[in-house]
């Protein structure tokens, strides 16, 4: 199997062997073997007929049928990359690829055209009753009564999450005269400004927008987003469409509101469970366009994701080139790997603490760790930011491209004078509000610790759940922290306090057993007068 190198690439393979196992169309097919590489059709194998004969090859392409499974993988012994012609890779074992050196690629951009054009769809078949218009016909029905619609001209669309799909939509949108503002935490002012959209909050958009269509990734932040609260704030002549993810929009709080008229109607392309529960009350309710997750699939979609991955595959074993990895792994020297793991996590925390879209990422090496090579300590520091903002899978490959297209820069500071420990890494969110600082080391050169949290020194062991909290440092506030948790049954597993002087702000971050919930929260927030709260996950 050919090394791969820091800089994403990998040993050029003649004459590379190609398993096709799910349709690729003729294009697709003739770019691979235009280019010298062997690839042989064979679809519709079970998992054994694949491992009889998959270590013969070099690489393997699959669609949504075929499931590549740890098995597979292992009898894949010269096998060096699996290619998804298209976004989704749940049906490859990410996991057992990574443990076996093996790179999974997609091809992410395929299908952004068909999704946005999919959104747009529902929107006019919301907007002017079309299927329920088609019924009426064959059965016979001439029937105008109740099947009057509305125009998008002069009126408001609202877009959640401003990415690639939702610029299209957007510029579909403008064309139809529309108005449109848009909700997404992560868009920068001089971005908006770009696309021609104002910058509003969820609230701001629910209140104003006619039309709202979601485009927003599904992510901790985003998922139930639109609930029972959210549905009701919006205007009773108003029409929402998800042709996102499932989750985001609440299934049950969107049939109710159907139901009793809270607003005009709803489109679905994806759903929580796939396919929908045939209980599932959207199928009952009333002014609302149902699809089985249509989003891609369309002719050219499926011939572009086709051509994009072999293209990928040329790329591959032709010129060592590793585009769109899902899993890539780089090799880092043993003495900085575990710096890379702590820029992650303070990427991640600082993506977290921000309130605005992050400007810069400014990350500092400091001490014996700037007399390394860094490149990875930054590229892993942008990936733990990009982790909280996307549903795409993100790598040191792909990181800055994605933080190009968010106007997010990378900057990269490097001394060797010592800041109270022998190495430091130092992680700084910028928005246009300011900044949170996070500062970190490993001790013995291992285990990470975060010990800074802006100006405020503290010995904090990073883990899946904390809770930090800003607050007046007064007697008696940390026992309150502790019997308010305790009587939700919260368990606290570990407990840092940094404060600048005595009777000033304080802050705790608190190591929990499990995430206290919205109630318990509010709790911490009304009793302990805690001025600034982050309910925190880092792994």
């Amino acid at each position: 199997m050919s090394s791969m190198t820091a800089s994403g690439r990998m040993s050029p393979v003649a004459q590379a062997r190609i398993l096709i196992a799910d349709q690729l169309n003729d294009q697709g097919m003739a770019i691979l073997r235009d280019n010298g590489l062997q690839a042989d059709a064979k679809t519709g194998l079970k998992e054994d007929e694949i491992v009889a004969i998959i270590g013969e090859y070099d690489g393997l392409i699959v669609r949504s049928a075929t499931t590549v499974t740890p098995k597979i993988l292992e009898a894949g012994k010269k096998l060096q990359v699996v290619g998804r012609a298209g976004v989704g890779v749940d049906n490859i074992d990410l996991k057992a690829a990574t443990r076996l050196g093996i790179v999974v690629q997609n091809t992410p951009l395929g299908n952004i055209t068909s999704a946005a054009e999919h959104a747009i769809g529902l929107l006019f078949a919301v907007a002017r009753n079309i299927p329920r218009a088609d019924q009426e016909m064959k059965a016979g029905r001439w029937s105008k009564k109740g099947l009057t619609g509305v125009e998008f001209s002069e009126k408001t669309l609202g877009i959640s999450g401003m990415g690639k799909v939702g610029a299209i939509v957007c510029r579909t949108a403008k064309a139809l005269g529309m108005n449109v503002i848009a909700f997404d935490p992560y868009l920068t002012e001089r971005k908006a400004e770009e696309l021609g959209v104002t910058k509003v909050t969820l609230d701001e958009m629910l209140a104003q927008a006619d039309f709202i269509t979601i485009h927003s990734p599904l992510t901790p932040e985003t998922k139930g987003m639109i609930g029972r609260e959210q549905l009701r704030k919006m205007k009773k002549t108003a029409r929402i469409v998800n042709a996102a993810r499932g989750g985001i929009v609440d299934e049950a709080a969107l049939a109710e509101a159907l139901n009793e008229r809270v607003i005009a109607g709803a489109g679905l392309d994806v759903f929580t469970s796939e396919p929908i529960d045939p209980e599932s009350p959207l199928l009952k309710a009333p002014n609302i366009v149902l699809t089985p997750h249509l989003g891609a699939s369309t002719a050219e979609a499926q011939e572009r994701v086709a051509e994009d991955i072999a293209r990928q595959f040329v790329d591959f074993f032709k010129n060592g080139t590793i585009r769109n990895a899902v899993n890539l792994s780089v090799t880092l020297d043993p003495k900085i790997a575990p710096y890379a793991r702590l820029a992650e996590m303070l990427g991640r925390l600082g993506a977290q603490m921000v309130k605005q879209p992050v400007r810069t990422l400014k990350v500092g090496c400091y001490g014996r760790l700037a007399k390394e090579e860094t490149k990875q300590l930054s590229l892993s520091a942008l990936k733990g930011l990009l982790a909280r903002t996307t549903g795409e899978p993100v790598t040191l490959v792909n990181a800055p491209v994605l933080a190009e297209t968010r106007g997010i820069e990378l900057l990269e500071r490097k001394s060797e004078t010592e800041r109270d420990y022998a190495s430091l890494l130092v992680v700084a969110a910028e928005t246009a509000d300011g900044e949170h600082t996070l500062s970190g080391t490993c001790f013995d050169g291992r285990e990470p610790r975060i010990v800074k949290i802006d100006d405020f020194d503290i010995d904090l062991k990073p883990e899946r759940h904390h809770l930090i909290m800003f607050y007046p440092d007064r007697p008696g506030m940390v026992g309150k922290f502790g019997t308010i948790l305790g009587e939700a049954d919260i368990n606290i597993a570990n407990m840092a306090v940094g404060r600048r002087e005595k009777r000033g702000q304080a802050v705790v971050a608190l190591t929990l057993d499990d995430p206290p919930p919205g109630e318990v929260i509010e709790r911490l927030r009304q009793a302990a007068r805690v001025e600034e709260l982050y309910l925190i996950e880092l792994q």
